[in-house]
């Protein structure tokens, strides 16, 4: 059987590594991510990876503590470097060749973000870790990754979350709350659902980039999604 999807960009988010820790990188964690990625590796796709830093930092709660926002985005940014770097050498562990390239210099251990050369990485089945965000302070990793996928053209988003989808409302909190299999744009934005930022989806619904909600925590997951099985949620245009 064949993948469903040639080329995705895999969105993670930086609290994704936290794992049983308050604070920074779990290796356990990493590495079973990177085992799922190297999974699907195998089969042939072309994977770009955007990670978050929130497991280190947040340039929004650092505003909330007096650190002046553009500067703690600016932090943000760095914190997805590391975990960027973290992600990589557990992939090359795996034999996954892997790259991690940034939207600002950090010349010392990533290439700067160009986009022929990362279709070119991607061509010849390296993983890309994009880091960094947009390089931009005020814009997430959510609005980043939105941006990279249409830049490669890659054929979806799969927005890897703790719950299994999109709901009508926080399943932690709300028990009556319903997954949503399949949602518009316009509906994520008009009901304010919790998928990514309102950039993001904006920018996706404009170049008709799909994006695949599924849970990160049940293992297999990502090759499930890869190989077109009825995962999560999906978020697209409406039909005719």
């Amino acid at each position: 059987m064949e993948p469903r999807y040639r080329r995705i960009l895999l969105k993670l988010s930086g609290e994704a590594l936290l794992g049983s820790q308050p604070f920074g990188i779990e290796p356990a964690v990493v590495a079973r991510m990177a085992d799922e990625i190297a999974d699907v590796a195998r089969l042939g796709v072309e994977i770009a990876v955007v990670i978050g830093g929130g497991n280190i930092i947040r340039g929004v709660s650092a505003a909330t503590q007096g650190i002046d926002r553009v500067t703690g985005d600016t932090m943000g940014m760095l914190a997805t470097v590391i975990n960027a770097l973290a992600l990589q050498d557990a992939l090359e562990k795996r034999e996954v060749d892997t790259r991690v390239m940034t939207a600002f210099e950090v010349r010392a251990v990533a290439e700067p973000f160009i986009r022929r050369r990362a279709i070119r990485h991607l061509e010849k089945k390296r993983c890309v870790i994009f880091a960094g965000g947009t390089g931009n302070p005020y814009f997430t990793t959510d609005s980043a990754a939105a941006l990279r996928a249409n830049e490669v053209r890659a054929e979806a988003i799969l927005k890897a979350t703790r719950v299994d989808g999109i709901y009508t409302a926080d399943p932690k909190t709300n028990p009556a709350a319903v997954l949503l299999a399949r949602v518009t744009y316009q509906d994520v934005l008009e009901k304010g659902l919790a998928v990514m930022d309102a950039a993001a989806i904006a920018l996706c619904r404009d170049n008709k980039m799909p994006i695949r909600v599924f849970n990160l925590l049940v293992p297999g997951n990502i090759r499930r999604v890869v190989m077109g099985e009825a995962v999560g949620s999906i978020v697209e245009t409406a039909k005719a």
